[in-house]
């Protein structure tokens, strides 16, 4: 059970957005995630921060300025996420209509690891048109030995990427990473899609400035916007001001219909309307099939999804992905089973608190569990128990590849890189966020690394962290329940760092009843009137006053359209 509390509304900044026009209840929603003026919710491309900031961009451009005038052969490494995915279709898109020689190389995940390992640079380099130039996107800021083989070879590196460096940046020949030191970008949340976006950005400008389109049209680099929006939204970076932009201007292109033939098929596949797509959709329906790929076979299929102008070429392979994504789910939901029988043998009913003198982590290992789908079954444990988790899964030559999801309070790689200090060698390699981290042990480490990370986070988190809580908006008036309200919801960009709307109001609850099986099918009322409301994969029975917080949503059947709360939480209001 989670405790419901309101965020605060700083008041002053709800009436100045009024004032300027906004919608009362966006104004409410903005100010409680701190925003003071409107112009901080504008969207409009003019209003991204300028590629120049980005420490490295020009000097990006030049170089692959420089590769495309001597017609030399550029490789993007990709990395097997949608952020990854979606930043290679940038790229591969981008240079092409540059003039550019390009190709791309998607690691196997269970075959090359992560990253640009020495493995693949001599895969690349033994491609039949061996690359003068090898381009990272969301991946590489850790590969200092693949870089090192490439410097070897005699293969330049351009490394785009976002996640945290380690202590000792790879030798390339130029890097592109708001995290790195001396980068004074001030979206530091942005995507590798993002990065990658900036950085043909930046190219453009070099070539306008060569006269490189004087005989050439020029390429509008806004109708990649769709692809920037989807790897954004699917990596849950933080949704800074710069982020909604990008992420708006890709939403209101495919809501317009402009968007590649691969993205208008995976919303196809998914039965959601690209007309009236939202953030949710794409993290929801788009971002997992296209993952799917990575997870179960080889992300290239995802790209070929994401670069084909073959509109039934895309169709049949996001027709794959979606079968793929199936099968995904079947694999998870049995690894999931496997993980709560763990816990409950360790005395912890599944979906219960642990007390808050227990254990404050869980590592878990199965020798049967995905290698692709551990990250996933890390982030369902870690929401049922409110705790960070790490999941482990086989790897080769007696290695388990582990992937980490945390809970606010807790920065992940910080934590990993506490257990390295504390215990060097322990981890063979790590990296990733705040939020979740990937990373690979020894088979016969397992049990020290769980004691080591245990007390690294008891280090690093209050017990107070460990209460869960569910944040609201507060109240919202009877008058705003409506379809007009859930419309101009749906048009607004919310994700991680700026989260969705959830409301909390006292109900009576005038029915209740079992759909399905597994949901809770209820009829509220507030202020004399009646809305109908469902709690997903709950069967506790509701009191006869509850005090709920809950999304606004629609509900369609035989074609009408109705308002429907998606309760999240509740608590007795008697």
């Amino acid at each position: 059970m989670s405790s419901i509390v309101t965020r605060p509304i700083p008041q002053r900044a709800r009436e100045m957005l009024v004032q300027q026009g906004l919608h009362p209840v966006l104004a409410q929603l903005y100010a409680a995630r701190g925003v003071q003026d409107k112009i901080e919710v504008q969207s409009e491309f003019s209003g991204l921060i300028a590629p120049e900031r980005l420490l490295h961009a020009t000097r990006a451009a030049a170089l692959l300025a420089d590769a495309i005038e001597m017609q030399q052969r550029l490789l993007i490494v990709a990395d097997y996420d949608c952020d990854g995915a979606t930043a290679c279709a940038v790229g591969v898109r981008a240079l092409r209509a540059f003039g550019a020689d390009v190709a791309y190389l998607v690691p196997n995940r269970f075959e090359y690891g992560y990253g640009l390992t020495p493995e693949i640079v001599e895969l690349a380099a033994r491609q039949p048109r061996r690359p003068d130039l090898l381009i990272t996107v969301d991946n590489g800021i850790a590969s200092n030995e693949g870089v090192a083989r490439a410097n070897a070879f005699g293969i330049a590196t351009l490394i785009t990427d976002h996640h945290l460096p380690g202590e000792v940046l790879p030798q390339a020949t130029c890097i592109v990473n708001p995290n790195q030191p001396g980068c004074d970008f001030p979206s530091k949340a942005i995507a590798g899609v993002g990065v990658m976006f900036y950085v043909m950005l930046a190219l453009r400008a070099e070539l306008r400035r060569r006269g490189h389109f004087r005989e050439r049209p020029e390429f509008n680099l806004a109708t990649l916007l769709d692809l920037v929006a989807l790897g954004t939204v699917a990596d849950v970076v933080r949704l800074d001001r710069n982020n909604r932009i990008l992420v708006a201007q890709g939403l209101k292109r495919i809501r317009a219909g402009k968007m590649q033939a691969g993205i208008a098929a995976l919303l196809r596949v998914a039965g959601r309307e690209a007309k009236r797509v939202s953030c949710f959709d794409m993290g929801f329906a788009a971002g997992p099939r296209l993952n799917a790929a990575g997870r179960l076979a080889d992300m290239a299929l995802g790209i070929e999804c994401l670069i084909t102008d073959d509109t039934a070429r895309a169709l049949n392979i996001a027709q794959e992905l979606d079968r793929l994504n199936r099968e995904r789910r079947e694999i998870e939901g049995d690894m999931q089973e496997q993980a709560l029988a763990m816990l409950e043998g360790l005395g912890l009913a599944a979906g219960a608190d642990p007390d808050a003198e227990a254990a404050y982590t869980r590592s878990l290992y199965d020798p049967s569990w995905h290698q692709g789908v551990v990250g996933i079954l890390a982030a369902r444990i870690k929401d049922r128990l409110h705790r960070p988790v790490i999941a482990f899964a086989a790897g080769t030559a007696g290695e388990l590849k582990g992937s980490g999801r945390s809970i606010p309070g807790l920065h992940l790689r910080d934590a990993l890189d506490l257990v390295t200090k504390r215990a060097p060698g322990l981890i063979l390699r790590f990296g990733g966020h705040a939020a979740a981290a990937g990373l690979t042990i020894r088979s016969e480490n397992l049990a020290q690394f769980s004691v080591l990370f245990e007390s690294s986070v008891r280090s690093l988190l209050a017990a107070s962290d460990l209460a869960r809580s569910i944040e609201t908006d507060g109240p919202l008036e009877s008058a705003y329940m409506n379809l007009d309200t859930i419309r101009l919801l749906e048009r607004e960009v919310w994700g991680q760092g700026f989260p969705q709307p959830l409301f909390c109001d006292r109900f009576a609850v005038a029915s209740q009843r079992v759909v399905a099986g597994k949901h809770l099918k209820l009829r509220l009322q507030k202020d004399g009137k009646s809305f109908d409301a469902i709690r997903f994969n709950s069967l506790d029975p509701a009191g006869a006053t509850i005090r709920a917080a809950y999304r606004l949503a629609v509900n369609e059947y035989n074609g009408v359209q109705s308002v429907q709360l998606i309760v999240e939480e509740w608590e007795s209001a008697a």
